[in-house]
């Protein structure tokens, strides 16, 4: 499988020496009569593409070899036997990349001269990364992570080792930190998952909470050196007695106030992920209403634009900030960057682009932020809407 990513972007909207076909359907994660139709659904797919190039002209060979490709997953028993939620098929004369997301795509084909992203802009467009840092007796660990996967960071030598080396532990000594886990007392991550809890014998203590204090202010030291220059979240993980110390330790400036509260380690790093990602949805989504709030209440009116006319130009110069797209809705006509002309029609007529995927990959291509949404969800019911730099 090909790994999608907003540095695949350029390469994605360049030149592709001829037709470019854009397939979209969803798949079954469980096995049975749904998943054995998702090859056939493919198929097609496949026979609807192939119906449009015939149409546009193109010879028998030319859609054989632009299409065998794609043709050959039919039989790629790798591929349907472990799907996700959506199939994305992306073939042109250069290269035929095919995506497996966890988005249940509607059924779409799309023959043009570009490959159509719009469906993917959640995946292209979204502030998705996160570090994760996990507090535990045992280990200190950062991992960095989307929502496609997560990763071990190896840390510098400046942080210091397990918070038991640390504090010099030994055994058959009274720990602060002794873990008990219990149905009864077992504390429930974001994620939803039972979690052990720290406690035991002098957790309220002054002394106890300096050590730690002093602990994690030498990790807050360590990591310094690894995320003085981002901007991405930091997600905690870790026993609640724990998190509000770190806290007090910690000067990384995007350290979120949502943590998954419970002993990491007895966490695998799936449900790490499956947690922090649900966090940062949450985040996501406080993130949008605050900007859409600008839209209801603009500070500066000349600053944003609901008028796809106004939209894609400035998308091309560079000039949109954030974009908000109806990624169930179309909005077709032709644009000409050379003249900055722009045509808006009602329907598909022949030659025509969806502007509003020509204005969200052109927003990402000069560094804005794209939020694909419902068009229920959009301001004053646009297709698209806009907040310029300048």
């Amino acid at each position: 499988m090909d790994t999608l990513s907003q540095d695949a972007l350029t390469d994605l909207l360049g030149d592709q020496g001829g037709p470019c076909v854009s397939l979209f359907m969803p798949t079954h994660r469980r096995a049975g009569a749904e998943v054995l139709q998702d090859p056939m659904l493919f198929k097609q797919l496949l026979d609807s593409a192939e119906q449009q190039l015939v149409a546009r002209g193109y010879k028998e060979e030319q859609i054989e070899a632009l299409l065998k490709p794609a043709r050959v997953l039919l039989d790629d028993q790798q591929l349907w036997s472990h799907p996700k939620d959506g199939l994305a098929v992306l073939c042109s004369a250069r290269a035929c990349l095919t995506y497996q997301l966890p988005a249940a795509f509607p059924e779409r084909v799309m023959v043009a001269e570009q490959f159509y992203l719009k469906p993917l802009l959640p995946f292209l467009s979204s502030q998705d990364r996160f570090f994760l840092l996990a507090l535990s007796q045992n280990a200190i660990t950062l991992r960095e992570g989307d929502r496609f996967g997560i990763r071990m960071i190896p840390l510098p030598e400046s942080v210091p080792g397990s918070l038991a080396e640390s504090l010099q532990y030994k055994e058959g000594k009274e720990n602060f930190l002794e873990s008990h886990s219990s149905a009864s007392d077992a504390l429930m991550s974001k994620g939803g998952h039972r979690a052990a809890i720290f406690h035991g014998h002098g957790t309220g203590t002054d002394e106890a909470k300096d050590q730690l204090l002093r602990y994690f202010q030498q990790v807050n030291k360590g990591l310094h050196e690894l995320l003085h220059a981002e901007t991405i979240p930091l997600i905690l993980a870790g026993v609640a007695y724990l998190l509000p110390i770190y806290r007090e330790a910690n000067t990384y400036p995007h350290i979120l106030m949502d943590a998954i509260e419970g002993n990491p380690d007895r966490l695998s790093a799936e449900t790490l992920r499956d947690s922090a990602w649900e966090i940062m949805q949450s985040q996501q989504t406080k993130t949008q209403q605050e900007i859409l709030q600008s839209f209801r209440e603009p500070a500066d009116i000349h600053l944003i634009s609901q008028n796809i006319t106004d939209i894609v130009p400035a998308a091309y110069a560079g000039r949109v900030d954030t974009l908000f797209v109806a990624i169930d809705r179309e909005q077709w006509g032709k644009f000409e960057p050379t003249k900055l002309s722009i045509t808006v029609h009602e329907q598909e007529e022949p030659g025509d682009k969806d502007l509003l995927d020509v204005a969200a990959t052109q927003t990402l291509l000069h560094g804005g932020r794209v939020y694909a949404i419902e068009y229920a969800q959009m301001p004053d019911q646009a297709f698209a809407a806009a907040l310029f730099r300048y």
